[in-house]
């Protein structure tokens, strides 16, 4: 981008903008000429994608900013407006850099629209924000978070009138709507807007009723009220969102929580840690050493949003982090085996998960009665899904779903994951072994013995800049069109394009158009064993994902299964590794 259209753009920012500091953080880069960080500022606006925003808080318009919030919030409510008559939405924050600023700004754009804002006084989970679009009979909702993204991120997700994340028709038409704003959006003052009815604050009552949902969809009370006050609960909400309902929820079954207490207080900066992932292994560091000095049953650690969760156990005088995709197993097998036990598993039980995640769960539930589908990555497909059941006459109840990446969710009030929620059965399940007699890792080998042994390994290679979306988008149509054969000895069997709904066969030559699933950038590679590699480029992050899944197809015993596989997974990685290698080289040149 040449320097005067950098001045050009940055010019019509600072008219647009009307809070400080990021007018002044413009004005100062144009005062001192620098060009390189403008053209990153300017070179393209932030997108409004299919789920919201997400970027780098700062001044311009590919960032994150007062100016950004009120013009996605201007084009959502003309939208809602347009489409089903808005009268009333909700938003809620996490505890990121102006996120409570950002949250403000929304509601008073929604009110200028004439749809009432109800706004969380203080910072609450993303689950709890969907739970109370459903409660409150809302229009739709906004959480201002960037969920486990590092502290400069924020974002802004939008709901529709199920408490689901949007999908289509919606979520392009709302893009469309954000296009046409121009100028500064209209907004009102908050004495106005609350004057006028049109924003009301709301905490402790919604807090009330998501408290007695979670505790619903407990599976076994009495497992957490006998064995709850003698098992200690060591749990991280990562600076984040998490504390407040965890410990209430947990504290009302008798169950005791040790928070850890350095990140227990809402902090945007995340100072403990370098990333509040609980994905990552080292966001639970500091929980795993209280773990330790406690003899704790369980670590537990929430992403900053409070809709991601991560686990270590016991294993022997140390802890093991558990995967998602262990978790999820682990998860399926004690609710359906449970509720079949129990009486309680409704005609036609349903499990959800998505197409990278391990089809040891679909195994699991379909042994034990559920009826198993598949859904693009995002918790949207999967509300998706159960509205398609809900309009079905007789059709399948949903009971629980997940992806890989540690999100689960419970039961249907909730329609997104649901830390919460997941939290409170994990601490459940995990109990419930120790009183048959087990640890949680006993029962996984159990699992692995009965189903076959899988492992799964994830690659998160991240592009910054504008070069970096370059080599993502060159990397995705060299595999698109020059597929894999073979990932070190095993074979390619098929591959499937998730973007054109395409299945190519190897040994046939043959494709058919036969994927019955939304388009998405996704390529899979299903190999001759049962193993399956996935690419996918990351839809709020600059970064492809790459999924490894491979299993036993021998039924080796467990430990030599374990070795088979292990050394499976190491030739995929490798194979990925030179990949990824190679598509920066060609950058480079």
């Amino acid at each position: 981008m040449d320097i005067e259209s950098i001045k050009t753009k940055a010019k019509n920012y600072i008219e647009v903008e009307s809070e400080e500091p990021f007018r002044s953080e413009v004005q100062n880069l144009l005062r001192d000429e620098n060009w390189e960080e403008l053209s990153d500022r300017f070179y393209t606006e932030i997108e409004f994608g299919t789920g919201g925003l997400r970027g780098v808080i700062g001044g311009g318009f590919n960032r994150i900013n007062p100016y950004i919030v009120r013009r996605a919030s201007a084009g959502m409510a003309a939208y809602m407006v347009e489409a089903q008559n808005a009268q009333s939405v909700v938003i809620a924050h996490d505890s990121r850099r102006y996120s409570k600023e950002f949250a403000l700004n929304t509601a008073l754009v929604f009110a200028a629209y004439g749809i009432k804002a109800y706004l969380f006084s203080e910072l609450r989970p993303t689950p709890e924000l969907s739970f109370a679009i459903r409660e409150l009979g809302a229009s739709g909702g906004v959480v201002v978070t960037a969920s486990h993204n590092p502290p400069e991120y924020n974002g802004y997700k939008v709901y529709w009138n199920d408490g689901s994340q949007v999908v289509e028709p919606h979520d392009a038409a709302i893009i469309r709507k954000v296009l046409e704003i121009q100028g500064s959006p209209q907004a009102m003052t908050l004495a106005d807007a609350q004057a006028a009815g049109l924003l009301e604050y709301i905490d402790e009552d919604l807090d009330a009723t998501f408290v007695e949902m979670v505790k619903n969809n407990v599976v076994r009370p009495e497992v957490l009220r006998k064995y709850g006050a003698a098992a200690k609960v060591v749990y991280t909400p990562l600076h984040g969102t998490g504390a407040y309902l965890v410990e209430r929820v947990l504290g009302e079954f008798g169950v005791k929580v040790s928070t850890v207490p350095e990140q227990r207080e809402p902090d945007g900066e995340f100072p403990t840690v370098k990333s509040p992932n609980p994905e990552e292994g080292a966001a639970l560091e500091m929980a795993i050493a209280q773990g330790r000095r406690e003899q704790a049953a369980i670590v537990i650690g929430t992403d900053p949003d409070a809709d991601r969760i991560g686990i270590a156990v016991p294993d022997g005088s140390d802890f093991r982090l558990i995967t998602g995709n262990q978790l999820g197993a682990l998860l399926v097998d004690y609710v359906f085996s449970s509720r079949a036990e129990l009486g309680t598993l409704p005609s036609r039980p349903a499990f959800i998960k998505t197409i990278v995640t391990t089809e040891l769960q679909r195994r699991i539930a379909e042994h034990l009665g559920a009826e198993c589908y598949d859904t693009l990555t995002g918790f949207k497909h999967i509300a998706g899904l159960i509205r398609d059941f809900e309009q079905e006459e007789d059709g399948p109840n949903y009971v629980i779903g997940g992806e890989e990446s540690y999100g689960y969710m419970i039961g249907t009030e909730v329609r997104d994951k649901d830390a919460i929620s997941a939290t409170v059965l994990t601490v459940e399940m995990a109990l419930y072994h120790v009183s048959q007699g087990k640890s949680v890792l006993q029962r996984l080998e159990e699992i692995y013995t009965e189903y076959g042994y899988f492992q799964e390994e994830t690659i998160s290679e991240y592009f910054s800049g504008r070069q970096g979306q370059e080599i993502m988008q060159g990397m995705m149509r060299n595999l698109r069109e020059e597929p894999p054969k073979v990932f070190g000895e095993i074979t390619v069997k098929k591959v499937k394009d998730y973007q054109s709904g395409s299945v190519f066969d190897w040994a046939s030559g043959r494709t058919n158009h036969d994927i019955d699933l939304p388009r998405s950038n996704v390529l899979q590679y299903l190999l001759e064993d049962g193993s399956i590699v996935s690419a996918r480029p990351s839809g709020t992050e600059p970064k492809i994902k790459f999924y490894i899944s491979c299993c036993d197809d021998d039924e080796l015993p467990l430990p030599e299964a374990k070795k088979s596989v292990a050394e499976k997974v190491n030739m995929v990685r490798d194979e990925i590794d030179s990949w990824i290698r190679e598509a920066k080289e060609n950058a480079s040149e």
